[in-house]
């Protein structure tokens, strides 16, 4: 039976335990450019025993950014500070992927920590773009509908973003379809009122993302995983749904996604979502199981004997562990020694490590 510490396969890309790091965006660049918080941020975690690491939501275009701290990745000046990290993990034995975001009508807000709303163009803020002129809430201006034309800036802005990517030596690209983010609100009938080929029916609102991911699989190394992230439901009725999320998902299987991070919510603000240990597993094991497609579980994962349990029971082929790893960057390697499995550790901590654990080469 597969367990939490199996080696694990995409593509040309082994991942030594079923272990990853989910994108948490920090909120601490400037014009795009990753910083020595990023490095040391990131190096940490790569350090602490994940066999993947997907850095943060980076913007495939300055006015794709949430905020002014976002990442970027829409101009060659941000390959250089990205591909120290990149090569940093993939030293410590660690999968490098990055995600390739662009916020839609969510765009032009607080960092993280600070009130969330629309920034004024005396703050630093600016117009934002979206499938149509709908507002995502209460202190958010309504967006800027895409056009024909913009619809093509953006499928040949992620296709540039997942060219830096490579060449700053990422492994995995992961294309940002959830989270109530610019390619989730046009599959979601509560953002995207469209009425031409991107809007309406499900194989119109599905379009974006179909055109973003094949323009992607096209320029992205063939031997290298693609990943998409999926919002499973927006908990609001008349929304986007687990239905449709495994019948897009089979969609994108056949054209070569390799893995789908299985989140959910995130459209809409006042979505009530009910919350609690391992509340998204049953739809990353849903997707699994009916689309065909590997998929990774996040959401409130916290123990190792939960996370073993995920891929034991086969709800997902990977786990996803965020604020768990914020807390403690060495959890991988505490979950090993919980769950009595061997797990490689960096030479340099080995006097830490408990009796009998594996030095990492």
């Amino acid at each position: 039976m597969t367990h939490l510490f199996e080696a694990f396969k995409l593509r040309e890309i082994s991942f030594a335990n079923r272990i990853g790091i989910p994108p948490m965006c920090q909120y601490s660049a400037k014009d795009g450019m990753a910083s020595d918080w990023h490095f040391v941020h990131y190096g940490s975690r790569a350090v602490g025993g994940a066999a993947l690491m997907i850095m943060e939501a980076s913007a495939i275009a300055p006015e794709g950014r949430i905020s002014l701290g976002d990442l970027g990745i829409w101009d060659d000046r941000h390959i250089e500070p990205l591909s120290r990290i990149a090569n940093f993990a993939k030293g410590q034995g660690c999968v490098p992927a990055i995600q390739l975001a662009h916020a839609g009508r969510k765009a032009s807000v607080g960092l993280g920590w600070e009130p969330q709303r629309t920034l004024s163009k005396s703050e630093g803020g600016w117009s934002t773009l979206a499938p149509s002129a709908v507002s995502f809430g209460e202190g958010y201006v309504a967006p800027e509908e895409l056009s024909d034309d913009g619809i093509k800036n953006v499928i040949a802005q992620f296709v540039a973003a997942a060219k830096r990517a490579h060449e700053a030596g990422f492994s995995s690209v992961e294309i940002h379809a959830a989270h109530g983010y610019l390619l989730h609100q046009f599959l979601s009938p509560l953002s995207n009122r469209r009425q031409d080929a991107y809007g309406g029916s499900f194989e119109n609102r599905i379009r974006l993302v179909r055109e973003v991911v094949d323009a992607v699989r096209k320029t992205w190394p063939e031997r290298l995983p693609l990943l998409i992230r999926l919002s499973a439901t927006d908990w609001m009725e008349g929304g986007w749904n687990i239905d449709e999320t495994v019948e897009l998902s089979k969609i994108l299987k056949d054209s070569g996604v390799d893995l789908v991070d299985v989140s959910s919510a995130g459209l809409l603000p006042t979505a009530k979502i009910p919350a609690g240990p391992g509340f998204q597993t049953e739809f990353a094991a849903r997707i699994r199981r009916e689309a065909g497609i590997p998929t990774a579980a996040v959401g409130l994962i916290t123990s190792a004997a939960q996370a073993d349990h995920v891929i034991r029971s086969q709800q997902a082929d990977m786990v996803l562990i965020g604020r768990e790893i914020l807390r403690n960057p060495y959890w991988p390697l505490a979950a090993a020694q919980a769950l009595g499995q061997t797990s490689g550790w960096p030479p340099q901590y080995l006097r830490a490590a408990p009796q009998g654990a594996l030095v990492r080469m």
